[in-house]
């Protein structure tokens, strides 16, 4: 069954200095469940050496007391995975951990490479052998073969070598580090935790563990953490962009709304994200209802600006995982109802907003409308919460393809007769960015396809670091 969602992108956590970091990096990655449910793994170092564990599936499944009591150490990096480049299979678990001449290291990813291809083939023909088909494996070899000595400038040759978006935590067997590209699409956050350190992907995370946020990452900036007296030491690799490329995703749909995101908290900013689609696309109607969970914050906005009450029209069963069914269409048709069914007490006999966060390929929103009205809705009225997704994502959030997109090829109106509804209203680009602070410093690719690297698969100039 396709999935007709934006597949969440990874989760990535670190701690350094805290006698506890392995069962931290479990709460953390816990805690960060929702980036990614591939698979999951986490690096631990003594100081001696690394020792690590991975698997596929949710972190609870990976993980049992067992397997972490054989991981210890005072420094840990954990990571959970979607495969938004290289397929979903064991060896390409991450942390991904490597030797190289200078020791051990390992390194977890969230984003994508979009130059990885082209650095991997001119790597292999210079006789690098790849062990996945992770494009963040190509990170490893450009620090192997950097001629610098210290770790920091074989990353940041390294860094400077690819393009693309990724935050990354790095660890050797005494030393955590923490990037961020230079255009800063991906989330990273630093906290403290006692004398303890700690990267995470979201504030939620650190929260789990009451630990201090302290502040973002900076775009193109790398920060070590090598021992408790020195404290953060921050080095530039390259400079900040003049103008950021935020992902506009995470407000919409990838981040928890319970933490802050590029300055702003998620849950003020999807609830302003309803507040402007009410006011863009007003109807009448009897009740808003959201699609669990995802579009609840939004539609919430939806509600307050437009005074019809809210209420909670379908009821997700929130322990239904991913299906490996190969259904008939009938059986298909069923099995969303497994994982969504209505309220008929709330929704018979009303005329009903639902308030949605996206629509992909549209079978979804179709299969919900069609919930709705057997649940007793009089009428049906769409409202997405972001604008209309034209375009797929180069830069960590696995997107459909642009064919398989509905919103590429259909107006609006058409998109509203395939999925039978009475109207569809999306938010405006304009209206959208109205609720962020700097909205200049946000990536809108998805919906207007200006993609802020040009995908055009030439070797970046620094790769004369590589042995010839």
């Amino acid at each position: 069954m396709l999935y007709d969602k934006p597949k969440d992108e990874c989760g990535v956590f670190g701690v350094f200095g805290h006698p506890r970091a392995v069962e931290l990096t479990y709460l953390g990655l816990r805690a960060l469940q929702h980036r990614g449910q591939e698979s999951s793994g986490i690096v631990a170092s003594d100081g001696e050496r690394l020792s690590s564990h991975h698997g596929m599936g949710l972190v609870d499944s990976v993980f049992n007391t067992d397997i972490l009591s054989k991981l210890t150490g005072h420094i840990a990096i954990g990571h959970n995975r979607y495969s938004t480049a290289g397929e979903s299979t064991l060896e390409n678990a991450q942390p991904l951990v490597r030797n190289y001449k200078q020791g051990q290291l390992a390194l977890g990813h969230n984003g994508n490479l979009v130059n990885a291809p082209h650095i991997r083939n001119h790597l292999e023909n210079i006789g690098s052998i790849f062990s996945t088909s992770l494009d963040t494996e190509v990170v490893f070899h450009l620090v192997a073969h950097s001629r610098q000595n210290s770790l920091e400038d074989r990353i940041f040759d390294a860094f400077r070598a690819v393009e693309g978006a990724y935050s990354f935590v790095v660890m050797d067997k005494t030393t955590l580090m923490g990037a961020r590209d230079p255009y800063g699409f991906r989330p990273l956050w630093i906290g403290k935790l006692g004398e303890a350190y700690v990267l995470a992907s979201e504030t939620c995370a650190l929260d789990v563990i009451e630990a201090e946020s302290i502040r973002e990452v900076e775009p193109g900036e790398l920060v070590t953490l090598r021992s408790k007296h020195l404290g953060i030491e921050s080095f530039r690799f390259s400079p900040q962009q003049s103008k950021l490329s935020q992902c506009i995703f995470e407000y919409i749909y990838l981040a928890r709304p319970d933490g802050m995101m590029f300055g702003q908290g998620v849950n003020s900013t999807r609830r302003e994200f309803g507040k402007q689609l009410a006011r863009e696309h007003p109807v009448k109607a009897d009740v808003v209802i959201p699609v669990p969970d995802s579009a609840t914050i939004a539609a919430l906005g939806y509600a307050q600006e437009s005074g019809i009450p809210f209420d909670l029209g379908l009821s997700r069963n929130a322990f239904v995982g991913r299906s490996f069914m190969n259904p008939t269409q009938d059986i298909r048709e069923l099995m969303v109802k497994v994982k969504q069914n209505p309220i008929r007490e709330v929704l018979k006999g009303k005329r009903v907003v639902m308030v949605d966060d996206s629509i992909m390929r549209g079978t979804n929103s179709r299969k919900l409308v069609k919930i709705v009205r057997q649940g007793g809705a009089t009428a049906v009225h769409v409202r997405i919460a972001s604008p209309p997704n034209k375009y797929p994502c180069f830069y960590g959030v696995d997107t459909p393809t642009q064919a398989e997109l509905i919103a590429s090829k259909h107006s609006i109106e058409e998109i509203r007769k395939y999925i039978r509804a009475d109207s569809l209203g999306y938010v405006s680009i304009e209206g959208m960015l109205k609720a962020v602070k700097s909205p200049d410093n946000f990536c809108t690719a998805c919906f207007d396809g200006g993609y802020p690297i040009v995908l055009n698969g030439n070797i970046p100039r620094q790769l004369p670091l590589i042995i010839d």
